[in-house]
């Protein structure tokens, strides 16, 4: 069985003041979300399952059947992210608009996904590399395990010059394996192609340009969504009365990691990432996906 990609398009886009995953973007007006079908079914995903909001499905499934990769017939599934899908003896509290997080967005696909699976996000260009380095680890890789896997990028090739990025920052041992993720939400660019965060305590910290970062682009198995439904309820007990708490795939990995519950690989790419933060990044991305397209490593049309 082919393993499924699953792609995080419930996002709110509010830095970027609009929904960045149905912003045309490629040359022939192609979206970020094209180039990752297009990606993903040259390296062998069989399946491509979106997550997506019920404010926008109908305008959002009627744009991706007229992706070429679709019409030829490529399996696709959509999962809503409700904030009612909760476990067992849990509702939201009143006034809450805001989606959980990427965590629970993920375990929202449990009834869907029954394979080994890849989670990217829908506004993020990850490079035809960073797929095929996924597919090849899942399709090695037992199902009903908890070893994982993430691609991991530069910190300097994923910084904004319009603003902070949330990257999930990552330690890793000399066999490659991930030890630790840190969640830093506001990271600022530096003159030395790094960036400068916070820690959880308020101190100040420099990342050089090549520390390795999570931009949730994951391989995963079916055996993670038992996990996710712990780690969720412990997160609910604890913040599920905030309006606006998110509870975010990384720092579950990371809490897994703690307690040695889950083995993660981290993958190295020679892909360059690009994205949108905010619309002043529009242009760049744009001018990379040119670039490629007259390299001839994506056609003129898809």
């Amino acid at each position: 069985m082919s393993p499924a990609l699953v792609i995080l398009a419930a996002g709110m886009g509010s830095r970027y003041g609009g929904l960045k995953q149905m912003d045309p973007l490629g040359p022939q007006g192609e979206t970020i979300l094209d180039y990752s079908i297009y990606d993903a079914h040259r390296a062998g995903f069989g399946q491509v399952v979106f997550i997506i909001r019920k404010d926008f499905a109908d305008a959002f499934q009627a744009r991706i059947h007229q992706n070429p990769v679709v019409r030829r017939g490529l399996e696709v599934r959509y999962v809503l992210q409700d904030l009612r899908d909760l476990p067992y003896g849990f509702f939201p509290p009143p006034g809450r608009e805001k989606p959980w997080g990427t965590a629970h967005a993920v375990w929202c696909t449990r009834k869907t996904v029954d394979r080994p699976f890849a989670v990217v996000n829908a506004d993020d260009f990850y490079g035809a590399d960073a797929f095929r380095q996924l597919a090849g680890f899942l399709k090695t890789t037992p199902a009903s395990g908890h070893d994982y896997a993430l691609v991991g990028y530069r910190l300097g090739q994923t910084l904004s010059e319009h603003g902070t990025v949330a990257r999930g920052v990552c330690k890793v041992d000399a066999a490659g394996q991930l030890v630790a993720i840190e969640e830093q939400t506001a990271l600022e660019p530096e003159p030395t192609g790094g960036a400068r965060g916070k820690r959880a305590d308020g101190t100040l910290v420099h990342f050089p340009a090549d520390t390795a970062v999570s931009m949730n682009c994951w391989a995963l198995t079916p055996g993670i969504f038992a996990q996710l439904e712990t780690q969720f309820i412990t997160f609910l007990r604890a913040r599920g009365g905030d309006l606006k708490s998110e509870c975010y795939l990384p720092a579950v990995v990371g809490k897994l990691l703690l307690t040695h519950q889950a083995r993660v690989r981290v993958l190295t790419t020679e892909a360059r990432w690009c994205g949108v933060t905010y619309q002043e990044d529009k242009p760049a991305v744009q001018a990379a996906l040119k670039a490629l397209h007259e390299a001839g490593a994506y056609p003129q049309t898809h």
